[in-house]
């Protein structure tokens, strides 16, 4: 791990080849992220925002957070910045609270869905939006040494946990006084930032609750849990005679649900059922949704033709975002269950989203109601190529044999699926996706592209 003597602040980083993903920066604690590049990064955001206010540092539960949080607070200290920390919380707390109380900006620490030996940096501007293309170019220019320090006056620093609670009043306020009294939920909180908070607001909505994995441990977070793995959270529903249940991420700016028989409810058909409501209460202009390259065929067919229009953006909720601020869109998302709400602060919340769910639902009705009425989802499969070499992997385009196989797939298929491939923007992953009307086709094309991707971009 580098040590922070040999890093003053504003010095540059070697390797130079830092920079931000589709969510910010992300890697393994001890080769990518250290306090030497979370100090420096500090530093530099607190140069380029805007605004006087102080800057909000929250994280989810990794063992690495404290360590990743102080050496943030030092960078940004250091830039003139005061700084209040909360400590433990959703990423939506964060990016929320920012626009609240009018600080010049947020920072989470969390690498999200990522295993626990791994962290990321997440920076939100005075909106609450992530930050812009444009300054996340101006961190990465300082981080590689190519803007000089200009060191002065140190801000301050202090704990403001209790700010955690205007967080927790939106997430009602939103709610428009309705209650979830007498509602069967199953909680899966990963062990991650949804435990600061989820529990005791379900229950004192009046929901008979059931909680897993519901402690902070930054040892265990996504590990067997949470919205990458569902399997705890059905079972648990099923077991329990449950009327739905929701998983969360680390970090819990997104969830995915499962209904009373045990089917997922995915982002996509949060979208649909959400959108339809919204549709029907005049709250959805043009009926116009926004979701991204991975949203199912059946979801987008369905949602066309009960008259929606459906804009595809590239995947990450800046470019859902960016989309939705463009168009005038009030939903949109992904369909791993990250949902942007124009109603709720134009913010990816997975508790927010959890709720606004729950509260669709009329008296007696239950959510498996709702899903028999949305859409039946194409068959699609997903295959992630691990792909160490970057330049390959950014560049698949270039690799003849993976380009004629997939024109193959698309030609074969007739118009009845379609080949998403994609290299990661947070892992060094190619990502190979199939869906058509039959799963047997879906089988075949990502086995075969996803072996052609292997052998040649491995070569």
């Amino acid at each position: 791990m580098a040590d922070l003597a040999t890093h003053p602040v504003g010095a540059p980083l070697g390797g130079g080849g830092i920079s931000f993903g589709t969510d910010g920066i992300r890697g393994r604690v001890g080769a990518l992220m250290t306090p030497a590049l979370a100090l420096q990064v500090g530093y530099w955001s607190g140069q380029v925002l805007a605004g006087d206010g102080p800057v909000l540092i929250g994280m989810d539960s990794r063992s690495s957070g404290p360590m990743l949080s102080a050496a943030l607070a030092a960078g940004l200290t250091a830039a003139g910045r005061e700084v209040w920390e909360l400590g433990l919380c959703p990423t939506p707390a964060v990016a929320r609270l920012v626009r609240r109380l009018g600080a010049a900006g947020g920072v989470m620490v969390s690498a999200s869905h990522n295993p626990p030996e791994d962290n990321g940096i997440k920076l939100f501007a005075a909106s609450g939006a992530k930050l812009s293309r444009g300054q996340q170019e101006a961190i990465e220019a300082g981080l590689r040494g190519e803007v000089r320090p200009a060191l002065g006056r140190c801000g301050a620093i202090y704990q403001r946990n209790e700010l955690l609670s205007q967080y927790r009043e939106l997430l009602e306020q939103g709610l428009c006084g309705r209650r979830l009294d007498g509602r069967r939920i199953v909680l899966d909180l990963c062990w991650g930032s949804a435990t600061a908070l989820s529990a005791g607001l379900f229950r004192d909505l009046g929901a008979e609750l059931s909680v897993l994995h519901g402690e902070a441990d930054g040892s265990a977070i996504n590990v067997g849990c949470g919205s990458t793995h569902l399997e705890p959270l059905r079972q648990a529903v099923l077991e329990q005679g449950a009327e739905l249940g929701f998983a969360f991420d680390g970090d819990a700016d997104r969830v995915l649900a499962v209904d009373g028989q045990g089917r997922l409810v995915d982002g996509d058909h949060i979208l649909y059922l959400w959108g339809s409501a919204l549709a029907a209460a005049g709250q959805l202009p043009e009926q116009r949704l926004v979701a991204t390259v991975m949203s199912n065929l059946g979801f987008e067919r369905a949602w066309l033709a009960r008259g929606g229009l459906l804009e595809r953006t590239a995947v990450g909720d800046q470019f859902v975002h960016a989309a939705m601020e463009a168009s005038g869109a009030a939903l949109g998302g992904e369909q791993s269950g990250h949902i942007l709400c124009a109603h709720h602060d134009l913010c990816g919340d997975g508790l927010l989203t959890a709720l606004q769910l729950v509260a669709l639902l009329e008296p007696g009705e239950t959510l498996a109601d709702r899903l028999d009425h949305s859409f039946c989802s194409y068959p699609q499969r997903l295959e992630n190529v691990r792909v160490l070499d970057k330049a390959r992997r950014k560049g698949w385009q270039q690799c003849t044999p993976l380009v004629e196989a997939i024109a193959a797939a698309e030609t074969a298929m007739a118009g009845e699926g379609r080949v998403l491939v994609r290299a990661s923007g947070t892992e060094p992953l190619l990502r190979v996706m199939l869906e058509a009307s039959s799963q047997v086709a879906v089988d075949h094309w990502t086995e075969q592209l996803a072996a052609i991707a292997d052998r040649e971009l491995n070569g």
